[in-house]
């Protein structure tokens, strides 16, 4: 994915933030996750999305990181979950259907894409879409669960498809 141009003023913030907020983000990363590794790979990506993300929000600098990084870990964490899943359900398969490695890895891959995908949707937008997509509720159902209106269910799967295609056809 390309990187949008950063403003000179915008590249000057993100050379700062990092000189300055660093260290104190991988040691709080460390102190969460309980590993050191695990905290600077997560840190690197935080300030990579912000990078990436052509835009710094220089007040606050430290809620704006944690917000960046906790929902990076979430993410993480989710394709984690959804890789652990598969290879359970692989698993639990006799070994004579069990597919060949690189359908497996392809599986796997596919999978961090669509977790990547549905990770970009808004909180409520992506619980709607989940509920209607693998929980298979209907429309109304989800309305009823959620206490909002049809229509407010509508938009959002709307909302929802329109990010799915753009994140493949953009």
């Amino acid at each position: 994915m390309p990187r949008a141009a950063l403003a000179p003023d915008a590249s000057l913030l993100v050379h700062r933030l990092y000189r300055e907020h660093h260290a104190w983000l991988v040691e709080l990363l460390r102190r969460k996750l309980g590993n050191r590794e695990q905290a600077a790979d997560l840190a690197h990506d935080t300030f990579e999305r912000i990078l990436r993300a052509g835009a710094v929000q220089a007040d606050e600098p430290r809620a704006y990181l944690t917000t960046v990084a906790r929902r990076l870990a979430v993410s993480h964490y989710r394709r984690r979950a959804l890789e652990e899943a598969y290879l359970q359900a692989l698993a639990a398969q006799p070994q004579a259907s069990m597919p060949p490695p690189e359908v497996r890895l392809m599986v796997l891959e596919s999978l961090a894409a669509v977790s990547r995908i549905v990770d970009g949707m808004g909180a409520r937008t992506r619980q709607i879409f989940l509920l209607s997509r693998i929980d298979g509720l209907t429309y109304p159902e989800i309305a009823a669960a959620l206490r909002i209106s049809p229509k407010a269910v509508q938009s959002a799967m709307s909302r929802a498809l329109q990010h799915c295609y753009a994140a493949v056809y953009d």
